[in-house]
């Protein structure tokens, strides 16, 4: 499953559509920017909220929270000692399972892996409509709203990082 997103339009506060490769809107990120801390919402076409994402408040580092019906599903930090590119471990909320994502985060050229098997790949260079980057869903088991939500919270914690956006 192929999912695009327009680039130019992911800021903190501001609302876009995520459509599927035919077109469709599928997901729409709906940012809260009248909030202590920085918020999202996934919510599907009509308008239910899927997953609240939310920046931990008393993190030593920055901390994204993603929770699906008020229960925590996973935590996404940046990984310590990731010198050569950006590397951000997910760890989902059963506490053994951990998402492994690393890349050009700020190129959107990054994967996200689970104990080493790709489970997405998200990428421009297949796409030619500038300023658009897609997430390209590779295991059918896989959970997309998971893996955009994710897809969300490191671009938003590398350019918050990067002081970019």
């Amino acid at each position: 499953m192929r999912f695009l997103v327009r680039d130019r339009l992911l800021s903190f506060g501001d609302d876009y559509w995520i459509e599927n490769d035919q077109g469709d809107k599928v997901f729409l990120v709906d940012g809260k920017a009248i909030r202590l801390r920085d918020t999202f919402e996934l919510k599907d076409t009509r308008g239910r909220v899927l997953i609240d994402i939310r920046q931990k408040m008393l993190a030593l580092r920055d901390t994204m929270v993603i929770e699906r019906d008020g229960e925590p599903l996973a935590t996404v930090r940046r990984k310590r000692l990731s010198l050569l590119r950006n590397h951000y471990r997910v760890s989902l909320a059963d506490g053994r399972t951990e998402l492994d994502v690393s890349g050009k985060i700020l190129d959107r050229e990054f994967a996200v892996e689970y104990d080493g098997e790709l489970l997405a790949v998200i990428s421009r260079r297949w796409l030619r409509v500038r300023e658009t980057y897609g997430v390209d869903v590779v295991r059918d088991d896989a959970d997309p709203a998971l893996l955009i939500a994710v897809t969300v919270c490191v671009i938003h914690l590398a350019e918050k990082e990067r002081g970019v956006g």
